[in-house]
C-alpha cells in the first residue's frame, strides 16, 4: 500500500493523542508483577501495547510480540520471574535485534533462559521461577530497555537488585520514567550514585493508574507546525502534562527554536491538560544537539531542520542502528529522495551542512518503522503529493495517525506502488 499526502494551506484542529506506549508498557508489567487484575486506565490501542495486553491476559506457551522491542525486553524479564514455561518470539526483524545483554544479566541472577536460534537473539525459551536477585553489572550504552526490564522485576526478587552501569548511560529519561512508575506502585528504588541503581525487595502496591498521552506522538504535530507556512495555524493536543516524566516532552524546547510555541491550558504538574501549539517567527541559523536522551526524536528533527534549511550536527545517535531498522542509513537514503545529502560519522553522529542533490521524489520507504512514516509525512508541506510506502506501520505506536491528518485537513489518497 502507498499513500499520497496533500497538505492543507493552514491547520486549526484539536487532536486526541494516543496514550504513551512507554508508560503503558511499563505500567502493564508492573501491574502484573503486583498481581493486579484491573488494567491501568487510558491504555493505548497501538500494536506495541496490545501485544503485552494479550500476552499478560492469555499467557500462551508461545508469545509472539511481533515488532515490539519494549515488549520483547520487558516480557523476557517478566517471564523469567513468573511461574510457567514459555517461548517468546517476534517478527523477522525482531529475531535480528540483540538481547544478549539482558539474557546474560538474567542468567547471572539465576534465570533459566535459553536461545532457540542464533546465540544472542530471540526467540527465547524461558522457565520462570523465584530468583534470589543481587548485584549485576551491565553496559549503559546499549539499550535503556534492558535496564528498565531488570529494574521492574527487582522488587519481586528475594534480595532485590542493584544495577551498576558501565560506559555512558543512554536514554536516561526512560530509566528515570521506569523508576518514577515503580515509585507510583510503592516500590523502593533509587540511584545510589551516578552509575548505580538499587531496587529493594518487597514487591509492589496495587493502585488505580491513569496513563498520560504520548509526547513522542505530539512531536509530529510540532513538526507540522514548524513546516506549515501559515502563521495563523494552531494545533491543540489533549492529555499532556506540564512536568511530564516522558523524556521526549523535552523536545518542545527544541521546537521553540524552530518557531513553535507551547501553551499549557493548566500548569498543575502531573495533571493531563490540553497543549496549544502556535507559530512564531524565528530564524535559527544552525542546530547542534546531543540526542542521547531522546533518540526517538532524531528522525523528526533531521527532516524538519533540513526542510527548514537549518544545518545541523546531531550526536548521541548510535543506538539508532538497532531500532526497528537502521535509522541512520534509512534517513540518509530517504532524505536524498527529497534532495538533501545527510552524512554520518562512524554511525554515531548525523550532520547536514546544506549540501543538496537532485531530488527524485520517489516514494518514501518506511522499513517497517513507524517513525519513518510519521517523521516524513510533514514533508508534504514542501513536497505536496509526497508518497509514503507501507503507511500502515504507524499502528505500532499511533494507529489513528492518518485519520488525524485527514481531520486536520490533509488529503490522504491511496495510490499504486
Amino acid at each position: 500500500m502507498q499513500y499520497s499526502i496533500i497538505p492543507p494551506s493552514s491547520i486549526n484542529t484539536t487532536i486526541s493523542l494516543p496514550a504513551s506506549k512507554s508508560i503503558c508498557n511499563r505500567a502493564l508489567v508492573i501491574n502484573a508483577l503486583a498481581k493486579g487484575t484491573r488494567m491501568p486506565d487510558n491504555l493505548s490501542d497501538c500494536d506495541d501495547t496490545q501485544v503485552i495486553v494479550k500476552a499478560l491476559n492469555e499467557m500462551p506457551p508461545t508469545i509472539d510480540i511481533k515488532a515490539a522491542g519494549t515488549a520483547m525486553r520487558f516480557m523476557t524479564a517478566y517471564l523469567a520471574v513468573t511461574a510457567g514455561e514459555h517461548t517468546i518470539t517476534g517478527t523477522e526483524r525482531m529475531l535480528h535485534r540483540p538481547i544478549q545483554v539482558l539474557v546474560n544479566a538474567l542468567r547471572y541472577l539465576g534465570a533459566d533462559v535459553s536461545y532457540l536460534g542464533e546465540e544472542g537473539f530471540p526467540p527465547l525459551h524461558i522457565r520462570g521461577k523465584q530468583l534470589e536477585g543481587g548485584k549485576v553489572e551491565l553496559p549503559g550504552n546499549v539499550s535503556s530497555q534492558y535496564i528498565s526490564a531488570l529494574l521492574m522485576i527487582g522488587p519481586v526478587l528475594k534480595n532485590g537488585i542493584e544495577l551498576t552501569l558501565t560506559d555512558t548511560v543512554i536514554s536516561r529519561p526512560y530509566i528515570d520514567l521506569t523508576i518514577h512508575l515503580m515509585h507510583d506502585f510503592g516500590a523502593k528504588v533509587t540511584w545510589t550514585d551516578v552509575r548505580t541503581i538499587k531496587a529493594e525487595p518487597g514487591g509492589y502496591t496495587l493502585r488505580p493508574f491513569l496513563i498520560e498521552n504520548d509526547w513522542s506522538a505530539a512531536s509530529y504535530w510540532y513538526e507540522m507546525m514548524a513546516l506549515c507556512k501559515d502563521y495563523s495555524s494552531e494545533v491543540r493536543l489533549t492529555g499532556l502534562c506540564d512536568g511530564s516524566r516522558q523524556g521526549d516532552s523535552g523536545m518542545r524546547y527544541l521546537f521553540s527554536m524552530l518557531g513553535v510555541k507551547t501553551i499549557f491550558s493548566e500548569m498543575q504538574s502531573g495533571v493531563p491538560t490540553t497543549v496549544t501549539l502556535k507559530k512564531l517567527r524565528v530564524n535559527l541559523p544552525r542546530l547542534d544537539f546531543d540526542f542521547i536522551n531522546q533518540p526517538d526524536m532524531v528522525q523528526t528533527f533531521v527532516v524538519c531542520c533540513a526542510l527548514k534549511n537549518i544545518p545541523f550536527h546531531f550526536t548521541g545517535v548510535g543506538s539508532l542502528k538497532i531500532k526497528e531498522t537502521n535509522r541512520i542509513e534509512a534517513l540518509k537514503t530517504e532524505m536524498r529522495k527529497l534532495g538533501y545529502v545527510i552524512r554520518d560519522v562512524d554511525g554515531k553522529e548525523l550532520l547536514w551542512d546544506g549540501e543538496r542533490c537532485e531530488p527524485s521524489l520517489a516514494p518514501i520507504d518506511t522499513y517497517d518503522d513507524h517513525r519513518m512514516a510519521m517523521a516524513f509525512s510533514p514533508a508534504a508541506f514542501l513536497f505536496p503529493g509526497l508518497r509514503i510506502n507501507n503507511p500502515h506501520v504507524v499502528s505500532k505506536s499511533y494507529p489513528h495517525f492518518w485519520q488525524h491528518l485527514e481531520q486536520a485537513g490533509f488529503v490522504i489518497q491511496q495510490t499504486e506502488e
